[in-house]
Protein backbone atom coordinates (compact mmCIF):
# COMPACT_ATOMS: atom_id res chain seq x y z
CA UNK A 1 0.00 0.00 0.00
CA UNK A 2 2.68 2.29 0.48
CA UNK A 3 3.75 2.15 -2.48
CA UNK A 4 1.26 2.63 -4.27
CA UNK A 5 0.27 5.90 -2.39
CA UNK A 6 3.74 6.66 -3.65
CA UNK A 7 2.59 6.24 -7.02
CA UNK A 8 -0.43 8.21 -6.60
CA UNK A 9 1.15 10.94 -5.03
CA UNK A 10 3.64 11.45 -7.80
CA UNK A 11 1.28 11.07 -10.61
CA UNK A 12 -1.47 13.47 -8.62
CA UNK A 13 2.04 16.12 -8.68
CA UNK A 14 2.68 15.49 -12.43
CA UNK A 15 5.72 14.09 -11.62
CA UNK A 16 4.85 10.80 -13.09
CA UNK A 17 2.44 10.07 -15.93
CA UNK A 18 -0.76 8.73 -14.40
CA UNK A 19 -2.00 5.20 -15.17
CA UNK A 20 -5.39 6.43 -17.30
CA UNK A 21 -6.43 10.38 -17.80
CA UNK A 22 -9.20 10.95 -19.58
CA UNK A 23 -8.38 13.90 -21.41
CA UNK A 24 -10.27 17.35 -22.79
CA UNK A 25 -13.46 16.43 -20.88
CA UNK A 26 -16.14 18.13 -18.38
CA UNK A 27 -17.75 16.52 -15.08
CA UNK A 28 -20.57 16.95 -12.82
CA UNK A 29 -19.13 17.90 -9.41
CA UNK A 30 -21.72 16.29 -7.36
CA UNK A 31 -20.87 18.55 -4.24
CA UNK A 32 -21.19 21.97 -5.99
CA UNK A 33 -23.54 20.90 -8.88
CA UNK A 34 -20.93 22.64 -10.97
CA UNK A 35 -19.95 21.28 -14.41
CA UNK A 36 -16.14 21.75 -14.66
CA UNK A 37 -13.96 21.29 -17.92
CA UNK A 38 -10.95 19.32 -16.63
CA UNK A 39 -8.98 16.41 -17.59
CA UNK A 40 -9.45 13.29 -14.90
CA UNK A 41 -6.17 11.51 -14.01
CA UNK A 42 -6.30 7.70 -12.03
CA UNK A 43 -3.63 5.86 -10.64
CA UNK A 44 -4.78 2.19 -10.14
CA UNK A 45 -8.01 2.27 -8.91
CA UNK A 46 -8.09 5.67 -7.66
CA UNK A 47 -8.47 9.48 -8.75
CA UNK A 48 -5.52 11.21 -8.42
CA UNK A 49 -6.12 14.33 -9.93
CA UNK A 50 -8.65 16.71 -11.59
CA UNK A 51 -9.27 20.98 -11.67
CA UNK A 52 -6.45 20.54 -14.29
CA UNK A 53 -6.09 20.06 -18.16
CA UNK A 54 -2.50 19.38 -18.52
CA UNK A 55 -2.35 15.49 -16.77
CA UNK A 56 -0.13 13.23 -18.92
CA UNK A 57 -1.15 9.47 -18.89
CA UNK A 58 0.21 6.18 -19.65
CA UNK A 59 -2.91 5.40 -21.66
CA UNK A 60 -4.96 8.29 -22.33
CA UNK A 61 -9.23 8.55 -23.11
CA UNK A 62 -10.16 11.23 -25.24
CA UNK A 63 -13.78 12.52 -23.42
CA UNK A 64 -14.03 15.31 -25.94
CA UNK A 65 -17.85 16.00 -26.11
CA UNK A 66 -18.38 13.90 -23.00
CA UNK A 67 -19.80 14.53 -19.29
CA UNK A 68 -18.46 12.45 -17.14
CA UNK A 69 -20.45 11.44 -13.73
CA UNK A 70 -19.95 9.37 -10.42
CA UNK A 71 -20.40 5.26 -11.37
CA UNK A 72 -24.14 4.23 -10.04
CA UNK A 73 -25.10 2.52 -6.99
CA UNK A 74 -27.87 0.15 -6.90
CA UNK A 75 -28.82 0.23 -3.24
CA UNK A 76 -31.08 -3.05 -3.13
CA UNK A 77 -31.38 -5.47 -5.44
CA UNK A 78 -32.12 -8.71 -6.07
CA UNK A 79 -30.23 -10.48 -8.83
CA UNK A 80 -32.36 -13.27 -8.81
CA UNK A 81 -35.52 -11.81 -9.86
CA UNK A 82 -33.36 -10.24 -13.45
CA UNK A 83 -33.63 -14.39 -13.77
CA UNK A 84 -29.72 -14.78 -14.30
CA UNK A 85 -26.74 -15.63 -12.45
CA UNK A 86 -24.74 -13.25 -10.78
CA UNK A 87 -22.51 -13.27 -13.68
CA UNK A 88 -24.92 -12.33 -16.28
CA UNK A 89 -26.01 -9.82 -13.99
CA UNK A 90 -22.60 -8.15 -13.97
CA UNK A 91 -22.13 -8.50 -17.55
CA UNK A 92 -26.23 -7.28 -18.03
CA UNK A 93 -25.94 -3.82 -16.18
CA UNK A 94 -22.13 -2.33 -15.67
CA UNK A 95 -22.36 -1.52 -19.08
CA UNK A 96 -25.12 0.67 -18.28
CA UNK A 97 -23.22 2.54 -15.74
CA UNK A 98 -23.98 0.55 -12.29
CA UNK A 99 -20.67 0.22 -11.01
CA UNK A 100 -21.63 -0.62 -7.44
CA UNK A 101 -24.73 -2.85 -6.37
CA UNK A 102 -26.13 -4.40 -3.32
CA UNK A 103 -27.84 -6.96 -3.04
CA UNK A 104 -30.02 -10.00 -0.64
CA UNK A 105 -29.92 -12.59 -1.79
CA UNK A 106 -33.15 -13.56 -0.07
CA UNK A 107 -34.37 -15.39 -3.07
CA UNK A 108 -32.52 -17.95 -2.95
CA UNK A 109 -31.55 -18.24 0.56
CA UNK A 110 -35.65 -19.19 1.12
CA UNK A 111 -34.91 -21.97 -1.30
CA UNK A 112 -31.68 -23.10 -0.50
CA UNK A 113 -30.54 -21.37 3.04
CA UNK A 114 -26.44 -21.13 3.95
CA UNK A 115 -25.82 -23.40 0.78
CA UNK A 116 -27.46 -20.14 -1.50
CA UNK A 117 -26.06 -17.15 0.75
CA UNK A 118 -22.64 -18.74 0.38
CA UNK A 119 -23.38 -19.19 -3.54
CA UNK A 120 -23.69 -15.52 -4.20
CA UNK A 121 -20.71 -14.89 -1.58
CA UNK A 122 -18.91 -16.80 -3.85
CA UNK A 123 -20.24 -15.25 -6.78
CA UNK A 124 -19.75 -11.11 -5.99
CA UNK A 125 -15.98 -12.29 -5.44
CA UNK A 126 -16.36 -12.86 -9.59
CA UNK A 127 -17.35 -9.51 -11.09
CA UNK A 128 -16.42 -6.91 -12.56
CA UNK A 129 -18.62 -4.57 -11.06
CA UNK A 130 -18.74 -4.32 -7.42
CA UNK A 131 -21.06 -6.47 -6.15
CA UNK A 132 -21.99 -5.98 -2.30
CA UNK A 133 -24.03 -9.18 -0.38
CA UNK A 134 -26.36 -8.34 2.72
CA UNK A 135 -26.98 -11.02 5.08
CA UNK A 136 -30.67 -12.36 4.29
CA UNK A 137 -32.74 -11.49 7.45
CA UNK A 138 -36.12 -12.95 6.75
CA UNK A 139 -35.84 -16.53 6.06
CA UNK A 140 -38.49 -17.20 6.25
CA UNK A 141 -40.06 -14.10 5.03
CA UNK A 142 -42.81 -14.96 7.68
CA UNK A 143 -44.68 -17.68 9.73
CA UNK A 144 -47.38 -17.70 7.31
CA UNK A 145 -45.73 -19.30 4.62
CA UNK A 146 -43.64 -22.76 4.01
CA UNK A 147 -40.07 -22.03 3.08
CA UNK A 148 -37.32 -24.20 2.08
CA UNK A 149 -34.71 -23.37 4.71
CA UNK A 150 -34.51 -20.80 7.97
CA UNK A 151 -31.53 -18.80 8.41
CA UNK A 152 -31.21 -17.68 12.28
CA UNK A 153 -28.73 -15.04 13.90
CA UNK A 154 -26.46 -17.39 14.70
CA UNK A 155 -26.20 -18.73 10.51
CA UNK A 156 -25.81 -15.16 9.68
CA UNK A 157 -23.31 -13.82 11.86
CA UNK A 158 -20.16 -15.96 11.02
CA UNK A 159 -20.41 -13.86 7.69
CA UNK A 160 -20.18 -11.15 8.97
CA UNK A 161 -16.21 -9.92 7.92
CA UNK A 162 -16.82 -11.79 4.43
CA UNK A 163 -15.40 -8.72 2.36
CA UNK A 164 -18.46 -8.40 0.30
CA UNK A 165 -20.72 -8.38 3.29
CA UNK A 166 -22.17 -4.66 4.46
CA UNK A 167 -24.52 -5.96 7.37
CA UNK A 168 -28.21 -7.42 7.20
CA UNK A 169 -30.71 -6.84 4.62
CA UNK A 170 -34.21 -5.97 4.46
CA UNK A 171 -35.93 -6.42 7.73
CA UNK A 172 -39.26 -7.01 5.96
CA UNK A 173 -40.98 -8.60 9.09
CA UNK A 174 -41.91 -5.90 10.47
CA UNK A 175 -44.88 -6.89 12.23
CA UNK A 176 -42.31 -9.04 13.82
CA UNK A 177 -40.38 -6.32 14.78
CA UNK A 178 -43.68 -4.36 16.81
CA UNK A 179 -44.32 -7.22 18.26
CA UNK A 180 -40.84 -8.30 19.59
CA UNK A 181 -40.77 -11.69 18.40
CA UNK A 182 -37.41 -13.31 19.66
CA UNK A 183 -36.22 -14.50 16.21
CA UNK A 184 -36.40 -11.32 14.93
CA UNK A 185 -34.98 -9.40 17.88
CA UNK A 186 -32.01 -11.98 17.94
CA UNK A 187 -31.04 -10.57 14.16
CA UNK A 188 -31.55 -6.91 14.95
CA UNK A 189 -29.76 -7.71 18.27
CA UNK A 190 -26.39 -8.67 16.56
CA UNK A 191 -26.22 -6.28 13.71
CA UNK A 192 -26.65 -3.08 16.33
CA UNK A 193 -23.27 -2.33 15.45
CA UNK A 194 -23.57 -2.74 11.57
CA UNK A 195 -26.04 -2.19 8.78
CA UNK A 196 -29.50 -2.72 8.95
CA UNK A 197 -31.49 -2.38 5.56
CA UNK A 198 -35.25 -1.53 6.22
CA UNK A 199 -38.62 -2.33 4.18
CA UNK A 200 -41.66 -0.42 5.51
CA UNK A 201 -44.57 -0.30 3.27
CA UNK A 202 -46.93 2.60 4.88
CA UNK A 203 -45.58 2.19 8.06
CA UNK A 204 -46.48 5.95 10.08
CA UNK A 205 -46.21 7.39 13.29
CA UNK A 206 -44.99 5.76 16.38
CA UNK A 207 -44.80 2.17 14.76
CA UNK A 208 -41.93 4.05 12.07
CA UNK A 209 -40.44 5.28 15.48
CA UNK A 210 -40.30 2.24 17.26
CA UNK A 211 -38.81 0.39 13.85
CA UNK A 212 -36.37 2.82 13.16
CA UNK A 213 -35.51 2.71 17.31
CA UNK A 214 -34.00 -0.60 16.06
CA UNK A 215 -31.67 1.40 14.05
CA UNK A 216 -33.19 0.40 10.29
CA UNK A 217 -31.55 2.54 8.47
CA UNK A 218 -33.71 3.01 5.11
CA UNK A 219 -36.93 2.17 3.20
CA UNK A 220 -37.29 1.14 -0.35
CA UNK A 221 -40.90 0.11 -0.18
CA UNK A 222 -42.29 3.96 0.15
CA UNK A 223 -45.09 4.60 -2.53
CA UNK A 224 -46.01 8.04 -1.63
CA UNK A 225 -44.81 11.87 -1.16
CA UNK A 226 -45.98 11.98 2.15
CA UNK A 227 -44.83 8.76 3.32
CA UNK A 228 -41.62 9.29 2.16
CA UNK A 229 -41.10 13.00 4.18
CA UNK A 230 -42.03 11.27 6.96
CA UNK A 231 -39.72 8.52 6.77
CA UNK A 232 -36.84 11.48 5.47
CA UNK A 233 -37.81 13.65 8.49
CA UNK A 234 -36.86 10.86 11.06
CA UNK A 235 -33.84 10.34 9.64
CA UNK A 236 -34.87 7.31 7.14
CA UNK A 237 -32.89 6.80 4.09
CA UNK A 238 -35.55 6.65 1.25
CA UNK A 239 -34.40 4.59 -1.79
CA UNK A 240 -36.20 5.20 -4.30
CA UNK A 241 -37.50 2.32 -6.63
CA UNK A 242 -38.50 1.41 -10.53
CA UNK A 243 -38.34 -2.31 -10.76
CA UNK A 244 -40.40 -4.84 -13.38
CA UNK A 245 -43.71 -4.19 -11.52
CA UNK A 246 -43.00 -1.56 -8.28
CA UNK A 247 -42.85 1.61 -10.09
CA UNK A 248 -42.33 4.81 -7.48
CA UNK A 249 -40.07 7.37 -9.48
CA UNK A 250 -42.94 9.14 -10.70
CA UNK A 251 -44.65 9.41 -7.20
CA UNK A 252 -41.43 10.18 -5.88
CA UNK A 253 -39.50 11.99 -7.56
CA UNK A 254 -40.47 15.77 -6.69
CA UNK A 255 -39.21 14.62 -2.78
CA UNK A 256 -35.94 15.40 -4.46
CA UNK A 257 -34.03 18.39 -3.61
CA UNK A 258 -31.01 20.24 -2.36
CA UNK A 259 -31.95 19.32 1.58
CA UNK A 260 -33.23 15.87 0.92
CA UNK A 261 -30.71 14.24 -2.18
CA UNK A 262 -28.33 13.53 0.81
CA UNK A 263 -30.52 11.26 2.27
CA UNK A 264 -32.44 9.76 -0.84
CA UNK A 265 -31.00 6.91 -2.80
CA UNK A 266 -31.82 4.73 -6.30
CA UNK A 267 -32.67 1.46 -6.28
CA UNK A 268 -33.94 -1.64 -8.67
CA UNK A 269 -35.05 -4.26 -6.45
CA UNK A 270 -36.36 -6.18 -8.92
CA UNK A 271 -36.35 -5.83 -12.71
CA UNK A 272 -35.50 -7.85 -15.65
CA UNK A 273 -33.05 -8.24 -18.16
CA UNK A 274 -36.37 -7.36 -21.07
CA UNK A 275 -36.86 -3.92 -19.07
CA UNK A 276 -33.08 -3.56 -18.52
CA UNK A 277 -32.82 -4.05 -22.55
CA UNK A 278 -35.93 -1.70 -23.35
CA UNK A 279 -35.40 0.86 -20.45
CA UNK A 280 -32.16 0.61 -18.77
CA UNK A 281 -30.90 0.23 -15.46
CA UNK A 282 -29.93 2.65 -12.85
CA UNK A 283 -29.95 5.09 -16.40
CA UNK A 284 -33.27 4.58 -16.76
CA UNK A 285 -34.45 6.01 -13.15
CA UNK A 286 -32.07 9.03 -13.68
CA UNK A 287 -33.47 9.75 -16.66
CA UNK A 288 -36.98 9.37 -15.24
CA UNK A 289 -36.67 11.66 -12.14
CA UNK A 290 -35.25 14.00 -14.39
CA UNK A 291 -37.82 14.02 -16.85
CA UNK A 292 -40.19 14.76 -13.77
CA UNK A 293 -38.54 17.61 -13.02
CA UNK A 294 -35.74 16.50 -10.21
CA UNK A 295 -33.11 18.84 -10.50
CA UNK A 296 -30.42 17.06 -12.22
CA UNK A 297 -27.69 17.89 -10.12
CA UNK A 298 -29.21 16.54 -7.28
CA UNK A 299 -30.70 12.99 -9.14
CA UNK A 300 -27.09 12.11 -9.62
CA UNK A 301 -25.90 13.01 -6.18
CA UNK A 302 -28.53 10.40 -4.82
CA UNK A 303 -27.28 8.23 -7.38
CA UNK A 304 -24.00 8.14 -6.68
CA UNK A 305 -22.09 9.97 -3.33
CA UNK A 306 -25.89 9.53 -1.23
CA UNK A 307 -26.33 6.44 -1.81
CA UNK A 308 -22.88 5.49 -1.05
CA UNK A 309 -22.62 7.21 2.83
CA UNK A 310 -25.70 5.62 3.34
CA UNK A 311 -24.01 1.95 3.34
CA UNK A 312 -21.00 3.28 4.53
CA UNK A 313 -19.05 3.23 1.00
CA UNK A 314 -17.23 6.02 1.85
CA UNK A 315 -14.28 5.38 -0.95
CA UNK A 316 -16.89 6.09 -4.18
CA UNK A 317 -19.90 8.58 -5.02
CA UNK A 318 -17.68 11.64 -6.29
CA UNK A 319 -14.97 12.29 -9.19
CA UNK A 320 -12.76 13.77 -6.46
CA UNK A 321 -8.73 12.61 -5.89
CA UNK A 322 -9.02 9.80 -3.46
CA UNK A 323 -12.31 8.33 -4.73
CA UNK A 324 -12.33 5.15 -6.40
CA UNK A 325 -11.94 5.45 -10.35
CA UNK A 326 -15.93 4.11 -10.82
CA UNK A 327 -16.65 6.79 -13.54
CA UNK A 328 -20.00 6.89 -15.96
CA UNK A 329 -19.17 8.97 -19.34
CA UNK A 330 -22.02 10.17 -21.29
CA UNK A 331 -23.19 11.65 -24.03
CA UNK A 332 -25.74 13.61 -22.43
CA UNK A 333 -26.55 14.28 -18.89
CA UNK A 334 -30.17 14.95 -18.73
CA UNK A 335 -31.16 11.69 -21.39
CA UNK A 336 -28.57 9.82 -19.14
CA UNK A 337 -27.08 8.44 -22.45
CA UNK A 338 -24.03 6.10 -21.47
CA UNK A 339 -21.58 5.98 -23.97
CA UNK A 340 -18.82 4.04 -21.87
CA UNK A 341 -17.93 3.13 -18.32
CA UNK A 342 -14.93 3.19 -15.80
CA UNK A 343 -14.60 0.42 -13.24
CA UNK A 344 -12.08 1.07 -10.76
CA UNK A 345 -9.88 2.51 -12.81
CA UNK A 346 -10.25 0.25 -15.72
CA UNK A 347 -12.54 0.78 -19.06
CA UNK A 348 -15.22 -1.46 -19.39
CA UNK A 349 -14.81 -3.39 -22.36
CA UNK A 350 -16.83 -7.13 -23.38
CA UNK A 351 -13.68 -8.62 -22.76
CA UNK A 352 -13.26 -7.39 -18.79
CA UNK A 353 -15.64 -9.86 -18.10
CA UNK A 354 -13.45 -13.14 -19.57
CA UNK A 355 -11.57 -14.76 -17.54
CA UNK A 356 -13.65 -14.68 -14.57
CA UNK A 357 -14.12 -17.93 -12.19
CA UNK A 358 -17.87 -19.32 -13.20
CA UNK A 359 -19.47 -20.40 -10.00
CA UNK A 360 -21.01 -23.85 -10.36
CA UNK A 361 -24.50 -23.75 -10.07
CA UNK A 362 -26.89 -24.79 -7.04
CA UNK A 363 -30.58 -25.85 -6.31
CA UNK A 364 -30.55 -28.11 -9.80
CA UNK A 365 -33.48 -30.02 -7.89
CA UNK A 366 -35.42 -27.51 -5.75
CA UNK A 367 -38.80 -28.04 -7.26
CA UNK A 368 -39.99 -30.88 -4.75
CA UNK A 369 -43.64 -31.65 -5.99
CA UNK A 370 -45.66 -34.26 -7.18
CA UNK A 371 -47.79 -34.14 -9.87
CA UNK A 372 -50.82 -32.73 -9.50
CA UNK A 373 -54.26 -32.98 -11.31
CA UNK A 374 -57.64 -30.70 -11.83
CA UNK A 375 -59.22 -31.37 -8.75
CA UNK A 376 -56.38 -30.19 -6.48
CA UNK A 377 -57.57 -26.30 -7.28
CA UNK A 378 -61.40 -26.84 -6.52
CA UNK A 379 -62.21 -24.43 -3.83
CA UNK A 380 -64.57 -25.63 -1.09
CA UNK A 381 -66.33 -22.68 0.00
CA UNK A 382 -69.66 -22.08 2.23
CA UNK A 383 -71.31 -19.73 -0.57
CA UNK A 384 -70.59 -17.58 -3.24
CA UNK A 385 -69.44 -14.41 -1.57
CA UNK A 386 -65.82 -14.39 -0.32
CA UNK A 387 -62.53 -12.61 -0.80
CA UNK A 388 -60.88 -11.57 -3.46
CA UNK A 389 -57.53 -10.54 -4.29
CA UNK A 390 -57.45 -6.94 -6.46
CA UNK A 391 -54.22 -6.62 -8.30
CA UNK A 392 -53.16 -3.03 -9.36
CA UNK A 393 -50.82 -2.56 -11.98
CA UNK A 394 -47.24 -1.75 -11.48
CA UNK A 395 -47.48 -2.32 -7.99
CA UNK A 396 -46.82 -4.77 -5.51
CA UNK A 397 -49.41 -3.32 -3.05
CA UNK A 398 -53.07 -5.16 -4.02
CA UNK A 399 -56.58 -4.52 -3.02
CA UNK A 400 -58.54 -6.64 -0.45
CA UNK A 401 -62.16 -7.26 -2.27
CA UNK A 402 -65.17 -8.93 -1.92
CA UNK A 403 -66.76 -10.50 -4.40
CA UNK A 404 -70.02 -12.73 -5.32
CA UNK A 405 -68.81 -15.55 -7.50
CA UNK A 406 -70.57 -18.70 -9.72
CA UNK A 407 -71.22 -21.48 -6.42
CA UNK A 408 -71.30 -25.07 -8.02
CA UNK A 409 -71.34 -28.88 -5.82
CA UNK A 410 -70.17 -26.22 -2.89
CA UNK A 411 -67.49 -24.54 -4.76
CA UNK A 412 -66.67 -21.19 -5.89
CA UNK A 413 -65.67 -20.72 -9.44
CA UNK A 414 -64.18 -17.97 -11.32
CA UNK A 415 -65.97 -15.35 -13.16
CA UNK A 416 -64.58 -14.85 -16.45
CA UNK A 417 -66.75 -11.82 -17.28
CA UNK A 418 -65.52 -9.94 -14.26
CA UNK A 419 -62.05 -11.17 -14.91
CA UNK A 420 -61.93 -13.19 -11.47
CA UNK A 421 -59.82 -15.92 -11.60
CA UNK A 422 -58.34 -18.88 -9.73
CA UNK A 423 -55.23 -18.49 -8.13
CA UNK A 424 -53.24 -21.24 -6.42
CA UNK A 425 -49.73 -21.10 -4.37
CA UNK A 426 -48.46 -24.97 -4.34
CA UNK A 427 -45.92 -25.46 -1.54
CA UNK A 428 -42.71 -26.93 -3.30
CA UNK A 429 -39.83 -27.43 -1.30
CA UNK A 430 -40.81 -31.08 -0.37
CA UNK A 431 -42.02 -30.07 3.75
CA UNK A 432 -45.56 -30.79 3.66
CA UNK A 433 -47.64 -30.34 0.30
CA UNK A 434 -49.98 -27.85 1.13
CA UNK A 435 -52.03 -25.68 -1.28
CA UNK A 436 -53.55 -22.10 -0.76
CA UNK A 437 -56.57 -21.47 -2.82
CA UNK A 438 -58.10 -18.31 -3.75
CA UNK A 439 -59.06 -15.71 -6.45
CA UNK A 440 -57.87 -12.92 -7.93
CA UNK A 441 -59.03 -9.98 -10.30
CA UNK A 442 -56.69 -7.99 -12.66
CA UNK A 443 -55.23 -10.61 -15.09
CA UNK A 444 -57.26 -10.03 -17.69
CA UNK A 445 -57.16 -13.89 -18.92
CA UNK A 446 -60.25 -15.42 -20.68
CA UNK A 447 -58.43 -18.95 -20.95
CA UNK A 448 -55.58 -20.34 -20.12
CA UNK A 449 -53.31 -20.46 -17.31
CA UNK A 450 -50.22 -18.76 -16.14
CA UNK A 451 -47.28 -20.19 -13.57
CA UNK A 452 -44.39 -19.61 -12.02
CA UNK A 453 -41.88 -20.66 -9.55
CA UNK A 454 -40.84 -17.48 -8.60
CA UNK A 455 -43.08 -15.90 -5.96
CA UNK A 456 -41.77 -14.04 -3.14
CA UNK A 457 -40.50 -14.26 -0.59
CA UNK A 458 -40.82 -18.51 0.08
CA UNK A 459 -40.92 -19.18 -3.99
CA UNK A 460 -43.38 -21.82 -3.79
CA UNK A 461 -45.33 -22.35 -7.49
CA UNK A 462 -47.85 -20.22 -7.88
CA UNK A 463 -50.39 -20.31 -10.73
CA UNK A 464 -53.51 -18.22 -11.67
CA UNK A 465 -56.01 -19.44 -14.37
CA UNK A 466 -59.24 -19.78 -16.26
CA UNK A 467 -59.62 -23.71 -15.60
CA UNK A 468 -58.50 -26.49 -13.13
CA UNK A 469 -57.23 -28.52 -16.13
CA UNK A 470 -54.79 -25.62 -17.71
CA UNK A 471 -53.40 -24.48 -14.07
CA UNK A 472 -52.73 -28.39 -13.12
CA UNK A 473 -50.74 -28.33 -16.93
CA UNK A 474 -48.52 -25.18 -16.27
CA UNK A 475 -47.93 -26.32 -12.61
CA UNK A 476 -46.76 -30.25 -13.89
CA UNK A 477 -44.76 -28.43 -17.02
CA UNK A 478 -42.84 -26.36 -13.89
CA UNK A 479 -42.18 -29.42 -12.10
CA UNK A 480 -40.74 -31.39 -14.88
CA UNK A 481 -39.02 -27.39 -15.96
CA UNK A 482 -37.31 -27.33 -12.51
CA UNK A 483 -38.58 -24.31 -12.29
CA UNK A 484 -39.73 -21.12 -14.25
CA UNK A 485 -42.98 -19.52 -15.90
CA UNK A 486 -45.29 -21.36 -18.19
CA UNK A 487 -48.47 -20.06 -19.92
CA UNK A 488 -50.89 -22.39 -21.43
CA UNK A 489 -54.05 -22.76 -23.08
CA UNK A 490 -56.85 -24.78 -24.04
CA UNK A 491 -54.29 -27.94 -22.82
CA UNK A 492 -51.40 -26.44 -24.63
CA UNK A 493 -48.61 -25.24 -23.27
CA UNK A 494 -48.35 -21.66 -25.56
CA UNK A 495 -45.07 -20.53 -23.61
CA UNK A 496 -41.99 -21.17 -21.54
CA UNK A 497 -38.55 -20.29 -19.84
CA UNK A 498 -37.19 -22.58 -17.94
CA UNK A 499 -35.19 -21.55 -14.88
CA UNK A 500 -33.89 -24.19 -13.45
CA UNK A 501 -31.03 -22.63 -11.09
CA UNK A 502 -33.09 -22.99 -7.82
CA UNK A 503 -35.83 -22.50 -9.86
CA UNK A 504 -35.11 -18.72 -9.41
CA UNK A 505 -32.58 -18.20 -12.30
CA UNK A 506 -31.72 -19.74 -16.47
CA UNK A 507 -28.23 -20.61 -16.87
CA UNK A 508 -28.40 -19.22 -19.82
CA UNK A 509 -27.14 -15.78 -20.69
CA UNK A 510 -28.84 -12.90 -20.51
CA UNK A 511 -29.28 -12.30 -24.02
CA UNK A 512 -30.99 -15.65 -24.44
CA UNK A 513 -33.58 -14.66 -21.53
CA UNK A 514 -34.52 -11.92 -23.05
CA UNK A 515 -35.07 -13.32 -26.39
CA UNK A 516 -37.41 -16.37 -24.44
CA UNK A 517 -39.12 -13.28 -22.60
CA UNK A 518 -40.23 -11.66 -25.78
CA UNK A 519 -41.64 -14.96 -27.23
CA UNK A 520 -43.49 -15.83 -23.21
CA UNK A 521 -44.46 -11.85 -23.22
CA UNK A 522 -46.24 -12.27 -27.02
CA UNK A 523 -47.98 -15.74 -25.94
CA UNK A 524 -49.23 -14.25 -22.66
CA UNK A 525 -50.75 -11.52 -24.36
CA UNK A 526 -52.19 -13.53 -26.95
CA UNK A 527 -54.32 -14.58 -23.82
CA UNK A 528 -55.71 -11.39 -23.24
CA UNK A 529 -53.73 -10.24 -20.24
CA UNK A 530 -53.21 -6.63 -20.45
CA UNK A 531 -50.37 -6.56 -17.52
CA UNK A 532 -47.09 -5.60 -18.75
CA UNK A 533 -44.95 -7.72 -16.40
CA UNK A 534 -47.70 -10.75 -15.96
CA UNK A 535 -45.46 -13.15 -14.19
CA UNK A 536 -43.66 -10.77 -11.72
CA UNK A 537 -47.10 -9.08 -10.96
CA UNK A 538 -47.96 -13.05 -10.21
CA UNK A 539 -45.16 -12.88 -8.27
CA UNK A 540 -45.40 -10.87 -5.76
CA UNK A 541 -48.81 -12.29 -4.67
CA UNK A 542 -47.70 -14.61 -2.42
CA UNK A 543 -45.75 -12.30 -0.59
CA UNK A 544 -47.32 -11.45 3.10
CA UNK A 545 -46.01 -8.19 4.23
CA UNK A 546 -47.38 -6.00 1.51
CA UNK A 547 -50.30 -4.89 2.21
CA UNK A 548 -53.16 -5.44 1.79
CA UNK A 549 -54.46 -9.35 0.87
CA UNK A 550 -52.12 -12.20 -0.23
CA UNK A 551 -51.63 -15.49 -0.81
CA UNK A 552 -49.49 -18.53 0.12
CA UNK A 553 -49.51 -22.47 0.44
CA UNK A 554 -51.37 -21.43 3.94
CA UNK A 555 -54.41 -19.32 2.52
CA UNK A 556 -54.96 -16.19 1.96
CA UNK A 557 -53.25 -13.51 4.14
CA UNK A 558 -54.93 -10.37 5.58
CA UNK A 559 -52.13 -8.52 5.70
CA UNK A 560 -52.95 -5.70 7.54
CA UNK A 561 -53.82 -7.78 10.44
CA UNK A 562 -50.59 -10.46 9.69
CA UNK A 563 -53.24 -13.11 9.99
CA UNK A 564 -54.19 -15.66 7.68
CA UNK A 565 -58.24 -15.34 6.52
CA UNK A 566 -60.72 -17.72 8.14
Amino acid sequence: MRRFLERAIDQALGRAKADLVVKNTRFLNVVTGEIAESDIAICGDRIVGIYDDCYAGVREIDGRGRICVPGFIDTHVHCESTLVTPAEFDRCVLPRGTTTAICDPHEICNVLGVEGLRYFLDSALETVMDLRVQLSSCVPATHLETAGARLLAEDLVPHRDHPKVIGLAEFMNFPGVLAKDAEAMDKLAAFQDGHIDGHAPLLRGRDLNAYLSCRVRNCHETTGADEAMEKLRKGMQVLIRDGSVSKDVEALAGVISAETSPFVAFCTDDRNPLDIAEEGHLDHLIRKAIGLGAPVAHVYRAASWSAARGFGLTDRGLIAPGYRADIVMLDDLESCAVASVIQAGRLATPESFGGLRRIAPVGADSIRRAPVGPADFKVPAPGPTGPVIGVIPGKILTESLTASLPYRDGCREPDIDADILKIAVLERHGVNGNIGRGFVKGFGIREGALASSVGHDSHNLCVVGATDEDMALAVNRLIELQGGFVATRAGKIVGELALPLAGLMSLEDFETVETGLIALRQAVRAMGCPLAEPFLQLAFLPLPVIPHLKITDRGLVDVDRFELVA
